[in-house]
């Protein structure tokens, strides 16, 4: 853990800096009153991708590293593949190296650079967002669930037209991303479930559904897990590891909480904050109904990646004397969280063969 903590200081440290040392966007055509510096947000980013890139455990880290070292990446292997883009990929990747850590490193820039840029282009606090994506866990399912991590990098790019509904760029680019994870296939209809106001009927009606979900899970998983037995995510209905713990429940959900009791002021902020707020919402009910199977916590990851937006935004809800304190707190409870799970609950031991 000691380099993931090295990690989190140095991230956070040159994030705030580049925060204080920002410029005024006064004029230009963005919610977000200040632009950080960019030298200092590379600086936190190249620690991402340091970390994330040169290691050699977590996760399914091994699994990556021994089919890269033992398949031969022909057109007829990759056809013959799912996830077509990951493997075209592989292919190009070993043409230059049989080393597995390319591929690591590799997957480990283009997730990390992508998401960085979405961050410091939407967030009001940039060092609050990248500290939220360390102590929050993203950042280590990024290195568990990588090319999960990878299409939902490339989805989040399109942020851009998620907010101005551009349908027809937003779906090309999760069509792009689906070639690296089936699964990112279910932004499509998402994008019409979050082109709403937030906070309205349907909202509540989309609460409902996930407890709906988790009261009749059993009936549920058995509608689901039929529909899906014959594609690559069949194998999950013997997938029996639990439910996701409700403390995670209520880390995503607090936020939230937050942004509809300030939403009047968060909407006048930042009139984006709708489809923001809409798809964290989605990610919660998500995180609801993993609950019951700890499968289901995959589909947040997607998701979760809007709520490093809206907590850089919700402490500008409070009054400006308390502001500073809301800021403290959630930098302590954040980084107990990530403690509780990272040392206590998971026992994550970092490994690197070029870091020491």
């Amino acid at each position: 853990m000691t380099i993931l903590w090295i990690n989190l200081a140095i991230v956070f440290v040159l994030s705030l800096f580049s925060r204080y040392f920002s410029v005024s966007t006064v004029g230009l055509p963005t919610s977000v009153p200040i632009k950080p510096n960019k030298l200092l947000a590379f600086g936190a980013m190249i620690s991402l991708v340091l970390v994330a890139g040169l290691r050699s455990n977590i996760g399914d880290t091994y699994f990556y590293k021994h089919i890269f070292e033992t398949n031969d990446f022909t057109w007829e292997y990759v056809n013959s593949q799912k996830d077509i883009g990951f493997g075209i990929m592989q292919m190009i990747l070993k043409m230059y190296s049989n080393d597995p850590q390319i591929l690591i490193f590799t997957t480990a820039i283009i997730t990390n650079i992508l998401i960085v840029l979405v961050l410091y282009k939407y967030s009001r606090l940039f060092e609050l967002s990248t500290y939220v994506y360390i102590t929050g866990g993203l950042f280590l399912v990024s290195m568990n669930g990588m090319r999960q991590c990878l299409a939902a990098a490339i989805v989040f790019t399109a942020t851009k037209y998620l907010i101005n509904g551009n349908w027809f760029k937003y779906i090309l680019i999760v069509l792009f991303a689906s070639t690296f994870h089936e699964s990112a296939l279910v932004l499509i209809p998402i994008y019409f479930m979050v082109r709403f106001k937030a906070w309205s009927k349907a909202t509540f009606i989309l609460l409902s559904f996930s407890v709906v979900i988790v009261i009749g899970f059993d009936k549920f998983s058995g509608i689901l897990f039929s529909a899906i037995q014959d594609t690559q995510y069949g194998h999950y209905q013997s997938f029996d590891e639990g439910g996701a713990s409700f403390m995670r429940v209520a880390v995503n959900g607090v936020p939230l909480i937050i942004a509809y009791l300030g939403r009047d002021k968060l909407r006048k902020i930042f009139p984006e904050s709708d489809y923001i707020v809409n798809m964290a919402i989605i990610g919660l009910v998500f995180m609801i109904v993993s609950t019951q199977n700890w499968i289901f916590a995959r589909f947040s990851i997607y998701f979760g990646l809007y709520e490093l937006i809206l907590i850089s935004w919700i402490i500008k809800l409070f009054n400006e004397k308390d502001q500073r304190f809301i800021y403290y707190a959630l930098l302590i409870c954040y980084f107990l969280f990530y403690y509780f799970e990272s040392v206590i609950s998971l026992n994550i031991i970092y490994k690197s063969n070029y870091l020491l």
